[in-house]
């Protein structure tokens, strides 16, 4: 198997997951990662860039299916060109690679390229994506929605995929870390107001898990259709409930209450103004706190019926991320 991101927090669970029931794993990565990334696993390394067809048909040759869940993360406005090479462009070259090759797919989305829920109403698979207002159109929505286009496309040429939309993932081998990052800066400081909002939260593991069974259906041809997607989501909390969780864990004061209009609006204002005559921008932004004020509640049905798919206990999830990210929080 091929598998794309294994640096990453769900690429590198997947990984392990893939060689605990004995099958052979070779990685694509850009350069080399930090050795405890892949410490004691037994993977094959690949350097390639994700638009370098050759090299990602020189990769994926041999291969029984390819996992993709490389991709790039930044939450705001900027760095579009930079995040649709990487997640459009990259993705289309994976897709073409497969589909020349005849292996199949898996194609790791993310639920910001679906429809957003309500609390009242978790959206699906089927739910139109201008439901609720639609996605806030950051760079990460943009860039990621495009990915998925291009590898449906591909599927309407003959490539065999599934695509998988994972919630907001939590767990351990958070590497660098990634979604866990809400949770170290919980534990460096104390923070009275959280985000209005609301998200999925769900256990990595799980999610490796759910990416793992589209692999076998697309192996053993039984999945429903080609290019059937699955959300892969958890339990849909609010963010002040998630970060007075996360709180608890690492030894902080739970936040008070919601942030209001006025502190949001001055703080997204803010960090526009902050970031305009840099290449950089920062985590406090306008479309991240717009982001952060939807509720991103979803339903995972479809994946529950067919693909077995399920969510241990969040407890569960919270502590072990807590563990896992322990060792950032001094950093």
């Amino acid at each position: 198997m091929l598998v794309t991101g294994g640096t990453g927090l769900l690429g590198n669970v997947v990984i392990r997951h893939l060689l605990g029931r004995g099958d052979r794993i070779r990685a694509l990565v850009r350069s080399d990662p930090d050795p405890a990334v892949f410490d004691g696993l037994d993977v094959e390394s690949v350097h390639a860039a994700l638009t370098d067809p050759s090299a990602v048909r020189s990769a994926a040759r041999d291969c029984d299916a390819v996992i993709h869940s490389a991709g790039m993360i930044h939450i705001g406005w900027k760095r579009l060109d930079e995040s649709l090479v990487v997640n459009r462009d990259g993705s289309a070259t994976i897709a073409e690679a497969c589909r020349e090759l005849g292996i199949p797919l898996v194609h790791v989305g993310t639920v910001n390229t679906l429809a957003i829920g309500h609390r009242e109403v978790p959206s699906d698979e089927t739910t139109p994506l201008d439901c609720h207002g639609g996605q806030t159109p950051s760079t990460y929505v943009v860039s990621k929605r495009a990915g998925v286009n291009a590898v449906l496309a591909a599927a309407r040429r003959g490539l065999r995929c599934g695509i998988v939309h994972p919630g907001f993932m939590l767990g351990p081998y958070d590497w660098k870390p990634s979604s866990g990052r809400m949770m170290v800066e919980i534990a460096k400081t104390w923070r009275p107001l959280s985000p209005t909002g609301g998200c999925s939260v769900c256990d990595v593991r799980d999610v490796a898990d759910g990416t793992i069974a589209v692999m076998d259906r697309l192996l053993d041809r039984t999945i429903a259709t080609n290019g059937r997607e699955y959300i892969l989501a958890g339990e849909n909390w609010t963010y002040l409930r998630l970060w007075t969780e996360m709180a608890r864990r690492v030894g902080r004061r739970p936040p008070i209450k919601t942030a209001g209009m006025i502190p949001r609006t001055i703080g997204g204002i803010y960090g526009d103004l902050a970031s305009r005559w840099s290449a950089d921008e920062s985590d406090l932004n306008t479309a991240a706190i717009a982001m952060s004020g939807q509720f991103h509640y979803h339903d995972s049905s479809r994946a529950t019926a067919e693909l077995g798919y399920h969510n241990r206990p969040i407890a569960e999830t919270l502590d072990d991320a807590a563990e896992w990210l322990s060792r950032f929080f001094a950093a």
